[in-house]
């Protein structure tokens, strides 16, 4: 089974490299990689041109938008199983040789998903659930992030595209949300998700709480609104999740922990927008 993986990136050289290195010790050398590149120079042409990969390297350039330039790489994929790592993750050894035996050993299994450590051990990227088992409309916000998932061409060729008004570097304030879109749109299809907890892909987990990360919550919760809304998620569910930070910015109050109260704080405001977009 090969796997074609789309690495769209911008503004990024050592995490790519880093990226680049670990595919290296994958265990199956089936693969293809596809850097959609959205920078306006040549910084990544040196990276690619020494990579020392068991499988081609495909570069192609996109304008700035990261669903936009997950549509270009969808576009040139010759894989059976097609995944989604960010610029800034990386693999660890043998990821892909035990992806393919999973979705060799079932082939009722249309896609997987998993959790996301910072390299040390400890969560990153979100709250994960600790049990395995079928990703849900309802679990889906904690069984996948788009660097742990790996779904069959099969699958994507029915989804279609990624929604382009959500994620990154898109033209409208939805600054996130494009991966589990995109997972909701599989779920609806009938297609079988399964999600495992011990299925791990590294990405840092750098939060600082200063007023650059809470405009950057602020982003991400219209992006998560936004998905709410567009899939007509019910009223508690919507409202769970804007009262879950609200809490834990008044548990970051109590603490005095003033910066932490207002990333969270942040994160309530932007799912309000979202949901009213």
């Amino acid at each position: 089974m090969k796997v074609s993986l789309i690495l769209a990136t911008k503004g990024r050289v050592e995490e790519v490299d880093r990226f680049v290195r670990s595919v290296a010790h994958q265990g199956h050398g089936d693969s293809e990689l596809i850097v959609v590149d959205q920078n306006e120079d040549s910084r990544l042409e040196p990276i690619l041109a020494r990579a020392k990969l068991p499988f081609p390297i495909i570069h192609l350039r996109s304008k700035s938008g990261l669903s936009h330039a997950r549509n270009v790489g969808l576009a040139s994929t010759t894989g059976d199983i097609i995944g989604f790592p960010d610029d800034d993750c990386w693999y660890p050894e043998g990821l892909l040789a035990r992806v393919v035996s999973q979705f060799r050993s079932d082939r009722s299994v249309d896609g997987l998903t998993g959790r996301s450590e910072d390299g040390q051990g400890r969560a990153s990227g979100g709250n994960f659930s600790h049990d395995q088992g079928r990703v849900g409309l309802n679990n889906v916000w904690k069984r996948g992030i788009s660097y742990t998932i790996f779904l069959r061409s099969s699958v994507c060729s029915a989804v279609g595209p990624f929604d382009e008004e959500l994620g990154v570097g898109t033209h409208t304030p939805f600054g996130s949300g494009e991966e589990t879109d995109y997972l909701i749109r599989t779920i609806k299809l009938g297609f079988n998700i399964q999600y495992l907890s011990d299925l791990v892909v590294f990405h840092p987990n750098p939060i600082l709480y200063n007023g650059n990360h809470c405009s950057k919550a602020f982003r991400y919760g219209v992006g998560m609104g936004r998905v709410l809304s567009k899939h007509h998620y019910k009223f508690s569910f919507n409202l769970y999740t804007v009262l879950r930070p609200i809490g834990g910015a008044l548990l970051s109050l109590l603490t005095l922990r003033i910066r932490k109260a207002a990333y969270h704080l942040a994160i309530a405001r932007g799912r309000v927008r979202g949901l009213w977009s």
